[in-house]
């Protein structure tokens, strides 16, 4: 099942959101103290119809989403997504094609003869198509590498797009690599990067969250050795508070042997509080900048790229 499949088209000038939680309160006002008007549930999706930000300074996120002219639900809890198909690609390497989600959800198949046994992939995920196979009534599937476990699934066609050649290149590979740095602010949830002296970008983040009043994002002097465009996420590292099972992680940059990342996220929206284990999580969009503009390069083609010391340099305080 996939959200396109419902029927529903996206008006074009409206963006779509997706809540990341069930029994959700969408209020009369864009505040928790308003009139409840109703209940959400985990992976509705409705139009983001306007925005609005609150007067409430203890928190760093005061974006409040309405949702379909219905009432008000705070920004953090709703992934924005988008709803576009895409034509079948024919022509698949050995090396694969990388590819991301491109409906608010579609629900993966392990198995063509038993469809019920299946993994929900969500909007801006990545993933690596190895070909393609057609099921016992006609109907084409993009076979998919579930790269944790080693193994495949099936995917619609139409719900992935194929990530073209000019979005994978480096970001100002002519800038000498020791002239690249990156700053994390945990005391503003922010990343910041450097070419020389100059900075040329600024990212809101949500770095570890505050156990024992200290961050779980580590402090220190970091590089992003080991970068991949797709990991299947389980579970954590030294720092995990809780299991997950996250398929499909976008545009990971490492900078520890204990998984500590930069990394594309789309199970919160909650930029500029603290809200994970220990990596840096960043809107899709953004991991996928920090991916390209750091080294090492991954080659086009590559699941992965790892150079012990070669990579930008990070500082987290």
């Amino acid at each position: 099942f996939a959200y396109a499949d419902s029927g529903i088209q996206q008006n074009a000038t409206t963006p779509l959101g997706r809540l990341t939680m069930n029994r959700l309160n969408l209020f009369d006002i864009p505040n928790a103290k308003g009139k409840v008007i109703r209940k959400l549930t985990l992976d509705e999706v409705l139009p983001i119809t306007n925005t609005a930000i609150t007067s409430d300074n203890s928190t760093n996120n005061r974006i409040w989403y309405e949702l379909n002219g219905e009432g008000f639900i705070h920004s953090g809890d709703v992934q924005p997504v988008a709803n576009k198909l895409n034509e079948m690609v024919t022509n698949i390497s050995s090396a694969g094609l990388l590819a991301e989600v491109s409906v608010p959800f579609t629900d993966a198949v392990y198995d063509l003869q038993n469809p019920e046994e299946s993994i929900r992939l969500y909007f801006a995920t990545t993933h690596w198509i190895l070909g393609l196979t057609k099921d016992s009534a006609g109907k084409w599937w993009y076979e998919v590498l579930e790269d944790f476990y080693q193994k495949s699934y099936f995917v619609n066609p139409k719900h992935l797009r194929v990530i073209p050649l000019d979005e994978l290149t480096p970001l100002s590979p002519s800038v000498p690599a020791n002239e690249k740095r990156i700053e994390v602010r945990l005391a503003d949830q922010l990343v910041i990067a450097y070419e020389g002296d100059t900075q040329v970008q600024l990212f809101r983040c949500s770095a570890g969250e505050n156990k024992n009043d200290v961050s779980l994002t580590p402090i220190g002097n970091f590089t992003t050795d080991y970068k991949r465009a797709s990991r299947h996420m389980i579970d954590g590292n030294d720092h995990h508070m809780n299991t997950f099972n996250l398929p499909g992680v976008p545009w990971i940059s490492y900078i520890d042997v204990n998984g500590i990342s930069f990394h594309g996220t789309y199970w919160h929206n909650n930029f500029g509080v603290p809200m994970s284990h220990g990596c840096i999580n960043l809107p899709p969009d953004s991991a996928k900048w920090i991916y390209r503009w750091t080294n090492p390069v991954v080659g086009v083609g590559e699941q992965r790229a790892y150079k012990m010391l070669g990579g930008t340099k990070v500082f987290i305080k």
